[in-house]
């Protein structure tokens, strides 16, 4: 219990250093947040110009598409402020730096999770949490314990899939030589796959990021029961409250990835 409390400790003392040295670089922060605030709020015209255009998509209107977008954005925007920069471990198996990291009595994953904190993610936060709120103003939600349950169930294990994909390609890093690309597939592949509506997808698409990358289950799922909508083939609104089991079976796949990536693993010299 004693080592558990250290480390916790140890990942609380790196955290803060990471947050302070941002914030004593105003100028750059805020240069940094509005950047990511300005491609939150094209990602939102885009999805205006389509819908000023054609009245539905995909079974949604503008406010469930609204809503579709606002969640999507929201997991993937604090997986991304929580385990984002785990991209970055080609960089550090290159420079030998993850090397380092193996002289630390901390986890290797937690280490990397807590390598760099990017508070201009923040940003994107502030946009999906503003359309949030106007999609279900917008929609008549009624705060009932069906609706805020499955609020509460999209954004916490929504972010913990998007996290979980992080994760997982990071693992993958491990095998790949200089990867990014190919990870970015799985992680931002799935975030633009969360933002739609699966009935847009042909049928093999549809199924990847519904049962292989849950992507449908972060934003289009919820939003079936929040607006109480009917969903279509293999996008029945009953299927959201299986969040939980899809976050949890992203995760024993970006563990195991993890786990093998780990032991595959020989140092900078190779």
């Amino acid at each position: 219990m004693a080592n558990r409390e250290g480390s916790w400790a140890a990942y609380r003392t790196i955290l803060r250093s990471r947050v302070r040295a941002q914030a004593g670089y105003r100028v750059s922060f805020a240069t940094d947040l509005f950047a990511t605030l300005f491609a939150g709020l094209a990602e939102l015209t885009e999805v205006y110009v389509i819908f000023h255009n054609t009245p539905r998509l995909g079974g949604l209107d503008f406010t469930a598409a609204l809503l579709v977008f606002a969640l999507a954005n929201l997991t993937f925007a604090a997986a991304d402020l929580l385990v984002g920069h785990c991209d970055r471990l080609p960089t550090y198996i290159r420079e030998g730096k993850l090397d380092v990291f193996y002289l630390r009595p901390l986890s290797l994953l937690g280490q990397l999770m807590t390598s760099e904190v990017s508070l201009r993610r923040l940003g994107r936060i502030s946009v999906a949490v503003v359309v949030l709120a106007i999609a279900l103003i917008r929609g008549g939600v009624q705060p009932t314990a069906a609706t805020i349950g499955m609020l509460a169930l999209a954004i916490t294990f929504g972010t913990a899939i998007m996290a979980a994909l992080f994760v997982a390609v990071a693992g993958l890093q491990f095998w790949l030589l200089d990867g990014r690309e190919f990870a970015n597939v799985f992680t931002y592949g799935g975030a633009y796959a969360a933002q739609q509506s699966s009935l847009v997808f042909p049928d093999p698409v549809r199924i990847f990021f519904t049962f292989v990358v849950p992507a449908a289950f972060t934003a289009y799922l919820p939003t079936l029961v929040i607006l109480g909508l009917p969903g279509g083939d293999a996008a029945s609104p009953s299927m959201a409250w299986w969040l939980p089991v899809a976050a949890a079976w992203v995760w024993g796949v970006a563990l195991l990835a993890w786990g093998r990536g780990v032991r595959h693993y020989q140092g900078a010299g190779g």
